[in-house]
């Protein structure tokens, strides 16, 4: 994976590996073990073995394959599959609360719905899943506020609960966007007096700092410029800052600040006035909603979705965790088609496992 022109080590070119990589040929009973260790949790039966091997050519191998993916894909084994990969990769589960995010997700790779409700959807966002049926149970949240997906789920913000709500903003953007923040890099980075200049995209003044009436310094550049990750940060956090440590929503701010006696954080502590939230600069966002409709529009989002099951499929660790990152040239034809698709979270996953990077050795 990702061993396209210009990588690798030693006195191997861009083109010795361009030769390997051309090199490999099909092998689909090879790609059946993988994919029924990672769709069922168990090495394919000896039947399913032959009716690959026995098939006459490879259009055949290929074509008995696909029916048995689409088999296991089918099987309560495949939800707990998927429920275990989404527990993971949420670092969240195993209490009733914190596995409702999970179940969401794992509800619609099953269902095949749209990757996108995870940031949009307006109901049954909180189901409940049994491990022993591999069946998913719809219900609804019952945390109080809007409904916008995982945005909004209650296991999320009590498990990501911080000051400033901060950790809510990482595990979003880690989690699908599959980078860590600074979010938004300029290409002109501007002098604002410190050791290193300032990189953010946004204006330097658009934050709260003790100068325009914040209580703590992010215009600080003594040590770094804070400002490089808090101009996005601050423009987005408010709009997690409402759920409590239990993720239950309130009308007013409900998450603390480091300060002397952890009072609660106030908008201008984020934000100056005239100042709006947002998910990028230009992405103005009024309320979770609103930035669940700008997450599921920013191209960054799908391929993110594509790279974290690309990775799982072939085996690779965290993206984010130990910069297993997928090369944007690698996925762009899986990408591609699952944004023209709807992105069908169910369809994106069999794709990953009838490509030629999986199915060829």
């Amino acid at each position: 994976m990702g061993m396209g022109s210009g990588s690798g080590s030693g006195s191997q070119t861009g083109d010795d590996w361009d030769q390997l990589l051309s090199s490999r040929e099909y092998d689909y009973n090879a790609a059946l073990r993988i994919a029924a260790l990672r769709l069922t949790g168990a090495l394919p039966t000896m039947a399913e073995i032959t009716q690959v091997s026995s098939a006459p050519d490879n259009a055949a191998k290929k074509a008995a394959y696909e029916t048995l993916l689409q088999d296991y894909m089918g099987r309560p084994e495949f939800a707990k599959q998927m429920f275990l990969f989404w527990r993971d990769t949420f670092k969240m589960g195993e209490t009733a609360m914190l596995d409702t995010a999970p179940a969401f997700a794992t509800n619609l790779a099953v269902s095949n719905g749209s990757y996108m409700d995870m940031f949009t959807a307006s109901s049954a966002n909180c189901p409940t899943f049994d491990l022993a049926t591999g069946t998913v149970t719809p219900a609804e949240c019952t945390n109080g506020g809007p409904k916008a997906g995982l945005l909004t789920n209650p296991g999320v913000h009590a498990q990501y609960f911080s000051n400033f709500a901060f950790r809510r903003s990482r595990f979003f953007q880690e989690t699908f966007v599959c980078t860590k923040f600074p979010a938004e890099v300029s290409a002109t980075p501007i002098d604002v007096g410190g050791a290193a200049p300032y990189t953010g995209v946004w204006p330097f003044t658009s934050i709260a700092g003790t100068d325009n009436g914040g209580r703590v310094n992010f215009h600080d550049t003594s040590a770094v410029i804070c400002a490089n990750c808090h101009t996005t940060l601050n423009h987005l956090t408010p709009l997690f800052a409402y759920y409590n440590d239990q993720g239950v929503y309130q009308t007013t701010i409900a998450v603390p600040t480091p300060l002397d006696g952890a009072p609660l954080a106030k908008m201008s502590d984020y934000l100056p006035p005239g100042e709006t939230t947002a998910w990028r600069v230009g992405k103005e966002a009024a309320d979770l909603p609103a930035l669940g409709q700008q997450m599921a529009a920013d191209p960054a989002v799908a391929e993110c979705g594509v790279a974290r099951m690309w990775n799982w499929a072939l085996g690779k660790t965290d993206i984010v965790e130990t910069l297993q990152e997928v090369p944007s040239e690698t996925i762009a034809t899986q990408v591609q088609n699952f944004t023209a698709s709807g992105y069908k979270l169910k369809d994106m996953i069999f794709a990953v496992y009838t490509s030629d990077d999986f199915v060829k050795f």
